[in-house]
């Protein structure tokens, strides 16, 4: 048993995002020797997502040693700054990651944080653009851990390549990520109305919450490109939001919202009373349109056609998508598998962040709903 010992990680990506791998060595605090090594690739990831999962195994590996003092050393300003409390974490992909990091950490007696030079942090480095060549490695009586870690040892040995392991719901490939962003406030949202093929636009409240998401999401970078619905109010969110990222914006008539038909306008009690059997039916059977109107079937198919064109047109890479309430529950319940009850259930606010992700296997998955943080 090792009691104390240094940890030094890094992480990579190729593109930010794009490629990704990480790295971590275990050294003995009081000899040098090296106790374990650490590295994997990530498939496609940015930088920070790259050097929190750089830490998470370093940590990992000084706790199947047995230590008990760990002095972490890397140089990510923002992870160092983050696990010492001095950094608030916000970034909705670092939260479940320092959360993790945070978890294995309590399990010591103490733990340090400190920032190092690129050039100091030369081991780590190199194991994780090792990681992401997919070279092979020497390896020799490591340490246990998980199947799709490899450790090494001091004396050379064997020879294996570094294994890619997809994720826990076995989905394989880099997957098309769809940010999810909701228009800002309009006057029809402020009443409550029903908003479908109308076009007001947004309101001076509106504006401040595309203005706050497009900020969040230039801070977040890594946005391949910017699609819209055609309505006006969901365009003026995606301009806030292009104009922030220096991309254009690509209007697809599939993310327009729902046709209320002859409810446009109206509040929910105003069409209950004007059709209270249909309304009551609209409420429980997608298959049923207001009149004149769309049903939420007819709403899936076109979303279904927008995902596909997405996933075909931008492999694994980031594109927001701006819209409304029903294409955004649909993609998401496209991404769940979910039934009908979703659209019904799901609230979404106005600017709200929602992130889905589509796998060129088929396999989904669903990151964020609903956030409101940057408002």
């Amino acid at each position: 048993m090792t009691t104390r010992v240094r940890v030094e990680a890094d992480g990579g990506s190729r593109g930010n995002p794009g490629p990704a791998g990480y790295g971590a060595v275990v050294f003995d605090a009081d000899t040098g020797a090296v106790l374990a090594e650490r590295c994997d690739d990530l498939g496609i990831a940015t930088n920070n997502v790259a050097e929190y999962n750089g830490l998470i195994a370093g940590l990992s590996a000084a706790a199947e040693l047995g230590a008990e003092v760990v002095d972490v050393r890397m140089d990510s300003k923002l992870v160092v700054e983050q696990m010492s409390g001095r950094w608030k974490v916000k970034h909705p992909d670092m939260i479940p990651l320092a959360r993790r990091a945070g978890e294995i950490a309590d399990g010591f007696a103490r733990v340090t944080y400190t920032w190092i030079p690129r050039a100091e942090n030369g081991h780590a480095d190199r194991l994780a653009n090792e990681a992401m060549d997919g070279e092979v490695r020497t390896a020799a009586t490591p340490v246990p851990s998980r199947e799709d870690v490899v450790e090494v040892a001091p004396v050379p040995a064997a020879v294996e390549k570094v294994p890619t392991s997809p994720g826990w719901t076995g989905a394989v490939g880099a997957p098309t990520r769809l940010l999810l962003l909701r228009h800002g406030q309009t006057p029809l949202s402020v009443e409550r109305r029903y908003s479908g093929r109308g076009n007001p636009d947004l309101t001076d409240v509106g504006l401040t919450q595309a203005a706050a998401a497009a900020k969040r999401l230039a801070d977040r970078g890594g946005i391949a490109a910017v699609v819209s619905s055609p309505l006006g109010r969901a365009r003026q969110t995606a301009q806030a939001a292009a104009d922030a990222l220096g991309l254009p914006v690509t209007v697809l008539d599939g993310l327009t919202e729902t046709d209320f038909g002859d409810w446009e306008g109206l509040t929910f009690r105003e069409a209950a009373e004007r059709d209270p059997e249909l309304h009551r039916s609209w409420l429980g059977d997608t298959s049923v349109r207001p009149p004149g109107g769309e049903s939420f079937d007819e709403v899936r198919l076109r979303i279904e056609a927008v995902q596909d064109d997405l996933v075909r047109e931008y492999p694994g890479q980031n594109v927001l998508v701006v819209s409304h309430v029903t294409p955004i529950k649909t993609l998401l319940q496209l991404a769940l598998d979910a039934g009908p009850s979703l659209l019904y259930r799901l609230h979404l606010d106005l600017a709200s962040l929602s992130i889905a992700e589509f796998y060129p296997d088929g396999g989904a998955s669903v990151r964020l709903v609903n956030d409101t943080s940057h408002l």
